[in-house]
């Protein structure tokens, strides 16, 4: 079912806003304007032990005007949209431009673009989580959360979902105009055991996405197939042998390899830290733009795309936060680094054509930043099934799930451990193991990925909360990636680490 954006959005004076917003700036003596109205609705539920435990629905709303006068920046917001409140922004915009400017040490700006006016884009979903009542959701987790209370393993559970819309007009100077609005889920549900071999847990896999409320069916993500799972896997992981530290080849699952791509490939790639632009958060990167075209990052079977057009992609979009039309492209072809993430001001500062779409803005009251796209690793079109890949492993680890993770502000040397290990022998798993942990540099590590799964073991990871700038600001994003084996990889016990 084709959506259209919502009708008491679409009700605001948008037109009206942007046009007294842009007209007034540039009066002023801007050079450049941009407008964003924004309204983002985001609804919290939890449950501890299948009992409603916190229930939240906030909306947050508002203006956000950005201008450039003599090549200096000045931005100003509120949380009120009307004609008055655009007019007054836009004079603050261009004053605090103005007091900003001797405090500059270089001028703004940006490559031009395509102008696209009067464009509307909805993301792929077909149920509106806001309107589910509140009893039904909690009735699913509910469920789901007493279906392993059943278990014996199980002494407590916990269950979280988080359900947000997304609403944004964007106009500028130059004439385009865009009206968006997308729709993301995010649920996990975790059993915990608290017994004679200790505490543990475990939680389910399933990835926050671009759906609407059928995410939480059984159409998109078998939830009752992985719950009736859960109780038995919990059981093995608790008695489980800790790992003996060493080198082992890993078959990585993609609902632990996402946050890998995320944090080794996602954040390195991002322009403004390769040149040292923005380093708050997670720093800057190793993989700066003298390497471009020569660093050999992994394997020749590594393919990395920047995607801001992924169905039911955390970052996709019809349009960015600059107005940029949402695109695809290569950051690493055949082990090489081949391309960067770029928005509007970052690609006129490196001399390039173009942006690639890849501005955002948590809210009104933040300015635009380069934020990441969905960053994923490709398929091999001719590569194998998960169950081939189990089978080909003479002696080795397979990892599934995220959990804690480290990383060096250069985005180099890193520590990952997930949520579930199992031991494989002549292709035959043998059980699970606890405190895994594997570490490694990240040219290392996917320099040593020698099979790349097919596309049936390809799966779209992510999360709702990637954090960048000062002031903070998150972004979802979504991280597509197969199966795939690493060669010989740094296996820690994380317990021996810790010094226990």
């Amino acid at each position: 079912m084709k959506r259209d954006v919502d009708a008491d959005f679409l009700a605001l004076p948008l037109a009206a806003v942007t046009e007294v917003a842009i007209g007034s700036a540039q009066a002023a003596g801007a050079s450049h304007v941009d407008v964003r109205i924004e309204r983002t609705r985001t609804g919290l539920l939890s449950l501890r032990d299948a009992k409603a435990e916190t229930q939240s629905d906030e909306t947050l709303a508002g203006l956000g005007v950005r201008v450039i006068v003599n090549g200096a920046w000045g931005f100003a917001s509120a949380p009120e949209i009307s004609v008055i409140a655009a007019k007054q922004l836009a004079l603050s915009a261009v004053a605090m431009a103005k007091i900003s400017k001797p405090l500059s040490t270089e001028l703004v700006s940006l490559v031009t673009e395509p102008i696209y006016a009067n464009q509307k884009w909805v993301s792929e979903y077909e149920i509106d989580p806001f309107q589910i009542s509140d009893s039904e959701k909690r009735d699913r987790l509910a469920h789901l959360s007493n279906e392993l209370l059943k278990s014996a393993t199980v002494n407590h559970t916990s269950a979280l979902t988080m359900y947000v819309k997304e609403q944004k007009h964007y106009a500028d100077s130059y004439g385009t105009s865009t009206t968006q609005q997308r729709v993301r889920v995010q649920t996990q549900i975790e059993a915990i055991s608290i017994g004679a071999d200790g505490f543990e847990s475990m939680r389910t896999l399933a990835q926050p996405a671009g759906f609407g409320w059928e995410w939480m069916g059984s159409e998109h993500w078998n939830w009752d197939e992985e719950i009736a799972q859960l109780p038995t896997l919990l059981a093995e992981k608790t008695a489980a042998p800790s790992v003996e530290p060493g080198r082992y080849d890993l078959l990585v699952h993609p609902s632990n390899l996402w946050l890998t791509i995320h944090e080794s490939i996602g954040h390195a790639t991002e322009l403004d830290r390769a040149i040292g632009y923005e380093a708050n958060y997670a720093g800057t990167s190793f993989a700066t733009p003298d390497k471009l075209n020569t660093l050999k990052y992994g394997s020749a079977l590594m393919n990395v795309t920047g995607d801001r057009n992924t169905a039911h992609g955390l970052s996709t979009v019809g349009f960015d936060d600059e107005g940029v039309a949402a695109q695809q492209w290569d950051i690493i072809k055949d082990g090489v680094l081949v391309g960067y993430q770029l928005d509007r001001r970052i690609a006129a500062r490196v001399n390039r054509d173009r942006s690639n779409g890849c501005a955002y803005a948590d809210s009104p009251a933040h300015v635009p930043i380069q934020r990441m796209p969905n960053v994923s690793l490709a398929a091999n079109p001719a590569g194998p099934t998960y169950e081939e890949m189990v089978a080909s492993m003479e002696d080795g680890i397979i990892i599934k799930g995220d959990k804690s993770w480290s990383i060096d502000m250069q985005r180099y040397n890193f520590q990952f451990t997930g949520q579930q290990f199992h031991r494989v022998k002549n292709g035959k798993i043998l059980g699970q193991l606890k405190d895994v942990a594997y570490q490694a540099t990240t040219t290392d590590f996917w320099g040593s990925m020698k099979v790349v799964g097919g596309p049936s073991t390809y799966v779209l990871g992510g999360a709702f909360n990637c954090g960048k700038a000062q002031p903070g600001q998150v972004a979802a994003v979504s991280h597509g990636c197969p199966a795939a084996i690493f060669d010989q990889v740094n296996i820690l016990n994380t317990v021996t680490e810790a010094g226990k």
